[in-house]
């Protein structure tokens, strides 16, 4: 039997909708630093992760909070954990591995890395994975990859992941998968490609905002998968 992937609902903005979510298998809930329509500040997090933490998720634990961040600098990010003490900071922006490791060494938390699945006009990757990840190895936990741009909604071309699955294993990364993720397709995704996690945002909302029955539905189809 294949073990379930990781998941992380990503995106929240409400104690309520995260109260609601106790009992369910996830593994990471994450909240949006970075200009957004999901975009939350640090006084509104460190609420929000208040409310996490009374959660049990996963294996009984409460779920790990995810920051997302593009381009931040150390300064802001160590102000941010201070009053928002996070598990884990997703970088979407051009962060270098050196930035990266000092980020992971300095604030104590794990760092997972975004990269965008592009590809020319004949539909071939731009670069190869493990040309993309290796100079990250060592210097993050996770890799996510994502469509172009980030929170749009919208997948990508799926015959990509095998690739990264093959270079996270070979570096020992946890590979997510994100972008226009839903109920209809994750079970496609998993029983095709089986990435070691999935992260869901724009998939689990009606009308802009995060719906607790859309959020049971999704994971009820991963865990029938």
């Amino acid at each position: 039997m294949k073990p379930l992937p990781r998941i992380k609902i990503c995106g929240l903005k409400d104690v309520q909708t995260i109260e609601a979510m106790d009992g369910l298998p996830i593994h990471e809930i994450g909240f949006v630093f970075a200009p957004s329509k999901r975009q939350v500040d640090k006084a509104t997090a460190a609420q929000l992760i208040d409310a996490v933490a009374q959660l049990q998720a996963a294996g009984g634990e409460r779920p790990r909070t995810v920051g997302v961040f593009v381009n931040e600098t150390l300064d802001n990010l160590q102000e941010i954990v201070a009053e928002a003490p996070l598990d884990v900071i997703q970088l979407h922006g051009s962060e270098s591995a050196e930035f990266c490791r000092a980020v992971r060494e300095k604030l104590k938390v794990q760092v997972w890395k975004v990269f965008s699945v592009k590809r020319d006009a004949d539909g071939n990757e731009l670069d190869s994975a493990i040309e993309r990840l290796s100079p990250y190895k060592g210097a993050i936990d996770a890799a996510l990859i994502d469509a172009p741009g980030g929170g749009t909604g919208q997948t990508f071309n799926w015959e990509a992941i095998e690739d990264y699955n093959k270079a996270a294993e070979e570096l020992g990364l946890t590979l997510y998968v994100a972008g226009g993720l839903h109920e209809g397709n994750v079970q496609e995704l998993l029983r095709t490609y089986a990435p070691g996690g999935i992260d869901v945002s724009s998939g689990v909302e009606t009308d802009g905002r995060k719906d607790i029955d859309k959020i049971r539905l999704f994971v009820r189809r991963v865990m029938e998968a």
